[in-house]
């Protein structure tokens, strides 16, 4: 094992850490919730005490009417619909498929019960109650709740997509490529995944091998919180990304992990900008994004953090003779993966065709259960 590996999950932790969440400011209900009685039913709001006597109908109360134009007495009842307050004199809401009308005359099927149908006022909650801690994550059920408290518009600035910029290395990046050089796959396959994570992603201009450039580019991100490069992070004498980010006194978190396809990957914060320096080979600058940037993204937006990985049975055998794990490309059905012939990391092509691609520990693995990420 090379010690100066880092495992993913410590790499992931490390993020974590580096990362603290942003949720959700503490939640207090300003008001009793329910505010008033509520009719938890389509309905009549009536009194309990005039028992199976027919009612005659004073009125409606719509959701949001103001009930205080009522006051329910002797043999009398308001129509009333879900969520409208229930107005004095009223003790039960008998629901529509247990009343018969006539006229402005009600006729009940059944004697009403104290209570029935009625969502008391603060039966949820009282006013002043912490309804959720500080720093909760976003939820939409979450961002519901603030906002029915009154916290909408303190939101708003929170609740908008990470914007992240994708942009490839490499002076053989060309759009019509002689036979030594190659087109940029990875900027618009990186972009494509961004946007399907849920962030607002644009692919940028690919830079060359200069560092005068790449530090021009590190310095002027503009409003770009998460940067994914491809390329520019192994060993070659043109990857220049580590020193660059050095010299701008950037904290790298990590640089290299003990991972196949992979192992160069880098991730450096860079004041508030996230820097993901993904390795250049395909499959290996699509799976650190797939592992690593919804994590980041997670964080940044305070959103729970999803766990990435699913299982499924390996039909058969795979081997993998390095001392680094393996994610291998598979095809997925009916929970059974079934491995594909792969060429290595530069393989977009096997890439393409994989529908997952499976966990395959150092040594190899036998058919059976494993853990696999999905392609998307």
């Amino acid at each position: 094992m090379h010690e100066s590996l880092v495992p993913l999950d410590e790499a992931l932790a490390m993020l974590r850490a580096a990362l603290p969440m942003k949720g959700l400011p503490q939640i207090i209900a300003d008001r009793d919730d329910p505010a008033s009685d509520r009719s938890a039913m389509d309905g009549a709001a009536l009194r309990c005490a005039d028992g199976n006597a027919p009612r005659t109908i004073i009125g409606t109360l719509f959701a949001g009417d103001d009930p205080s134009a009522f006051h329910v007495g002797l043999h009398e009842a308001v129509r009333i619909m879900t969520g409208a307050a229930v107005p004095v004199g009223a003790d039960a809401v008998v629901p529509v498929e247990d009343l018969r009308s006539e006229g402005n005359k009600l006729f009940l099927t059944r004697p009403p019960k104290p209570g029935e149908a009625i969502r008391l006022r603060g039966s949820q909650a009282r006013a002043g109650a912490i309804l959720l801690s500080y720093e909760s994550p976003f939820t939409a059920a979450r961002v519901g709740l603030a906002a029915q408290v009154g916290m909408k518009a303190e939101m708003m600035g929170r609740l908008q997509r990470i914007k992240v910029g994708i942009a490839s290395t490499g002076d053989e990046l060309v759009g019509i490529p002689l036979p030594h050089q190659i087109r940029d796959s990875n900027g618009p396959m990186l972009t494509h995944l961004a946007h399907r994570l849920g962030a607002d992603a644009s692919n940028l201009p690919s830079l060359p091998d200069d560092p005068e450039a790449l530090r021009q580019h590190l310095s002027n991100l503009g409003d770009v919180r998460v940067l994914l490069t491809s390329g520019g992070v192994s060993m070659g004498e043109k990857d220049y990304l580590p020193v660059v980010l050095k010299e701008l006194g950037a904290n790298i978190l990590f640089h290299k992990i003990r991972l196949k396809p992979g192992k160069p990957m880098l991730l450096a914060l860079l004041g508030d900008k996230v820097i993901l320096g993904l390795p250049g080979n395909p499959q290996s600058a699509y799976l650190n994004a797939l592992l690593f940037l919804p994590l980041v993204l997670s964080r940044l937006e305070g959103s729970p953090e999803r766990n990435p990985w699913h299982h499924a049975q390996l039909v058969e055998a795979v081997k993998n003779r390095g001392e680094r794990p393996l994610l291998h490309p598979c095809t997925l059905r009916d929970d059974q993966l079934t491995p594909l012939v792969s060429k290595g990391s530069g393989d977009l092509i096997t890439l393409a065709k994989a529908d997952a691609c499976a966990w395959i520990p150092e040594g190899g693995m036998a058919a059976g259960e494993t853990k696999y990420l999905q392609v998307i």
